[in-house]
């Protein structure tokens, strides 16, 4: 599953959220994701900014107030998902967007790595019966194997995505070696959410073998938002898509080298026999100055073997340029 994070790009106007939808449409994108915040129920005036990037909202709960939309604007956002084609998914940062999310028939729900201790919310998502996506990003193993555990005791069908909590996430911190290691600790589904501000570290988890990715997306990385430095542009997503599509299908084809039967003809073609730089006569002994390789293959003696007529004698004389064939020598 390739996922297209909106987030908070919108910036709280409901008419830039259809248009991501729009534009992501076509990308190669399975879903879009949206983070569904209640400012009410999730937050209060004494949350700080982890970044203080916006001079329009006093306070962070200001800021989350800004970012809401009405179930009704949530419902149209839903439907507008299901006419493109694109699966809906969020993530909920309290109880009361699990129920407005849960009323919307959402496709699964993305626990951020902040909420992957809130039992208390785990709960209520997994009640549902919906996928659960989690995303590791300040969790230890430990922490995941507890949150995981607590999951499974709902049926609930999980994955879960390595993630470093960094905007924009430099190289040193993608932590492509978490992806194996999720794997043989947890047996499940394992992904990687990117925070690179580029397409090159979910490229590089495809390969690692991750099943499911998600990213950050502008239209312009100069756009205002806490995200835009660790997102990617919609123009570059349709290249990131086929690259992970280009990918998987290479890691499900894997080739066998010794088979080269196919290539025979091919080898001829492009293959060298040994030739004469110079005119020789009979009689003369060869060295290696005296060679040179020229396609085709199998017209002269094989280029790999020059080194078995060194020191031997022609029996005729030849011209430069002539194939070397094994007549010509005593």
């Amino acid at each position: 599953m390739i996922i297209a994070e909106i987030g908070q790009a919108h910036d709280g106007s409901l008419g830039n959220a259809h248009a991501f939808i729009d534009a992501l449409a076509n990308t190669g994108v399975d879903a879009v994701k949206f983070q569904t915040h209640i400012a009410e129920a999730e937050s209060s005036p004494l949350e700080p900014f982890r970044v203080k990037f916006s001079k329009q909202d006093e306070t962070r709960f200001d800021y989350w107030k800004r970012m809401e939309f009405t179930p009704d604007q949530w419902k149209g956002l839903r439907e507008h998902c299901k006419e493109v084609g694109l699966q809906f998914i969020s993530s909920p940062f309290s109880i009361a967007a699990v129920n407005l999310l849960d009323s919307l028939d959402i496709d699964a729900f993305k626990v951020g790595s902040g909420e992957v201790k809130n039992f208390l919310l785990l709960e209520k998502m997994a009640k549902t019966g919906k996928p659960i996506i989690l995303s590791s990003g300040m969790s230890s193993y430990h922490e995941l194997k507890e949150s995981i555990d607590f999951i499974k005791g709902f049926g609930n069908k999980y994955s879960v995505l390595q993630c470093t909590t960094a905007y924009p996430t430099s190289p040193e911190q993608w932590g492509l070696n978490v992806i194996s290691e999720l794997k043989e600790r947890f047996d499940c589904t394992v992904g990687f959410s990117d925070h690179s501000g580029d397409i090159f570290a979910c490229l590089a988890a495809a390969s690692l073998g991750a099943e499911v990715f998600e990213f950050h997306v502008v239209f312009d990385k100069r756009q205002f938002g806490p995200d835009s430095p660790a997102s990617i542009e919609i123009d570059q997503v349709g290249v990131l898509c086929k690259g992970i599509k280009d990918i998987q299908e290479a890691l499900k084809n894997p080739i066998e080298k010794n088979d080269i039967q196919k290539y025979d003809s091919l080898k001829t073609m492009f293959g060298k026999s040994l030739s004469v730089n110079k005119d020789l006569v009979a009689g003369h002994i060869l060295s290696v100055e005296d060679l040179e390789s020229k396609k085709p293959g199998g017209v002269g003696i094989p280029a790999d073997q020059f080194k078995q007529v060194l020191g031997k004698e022609l029996s005729v004389s030849l011209n430069k340029w002539d194939f070397l064939k094994e007549e010509h020598i005593k």
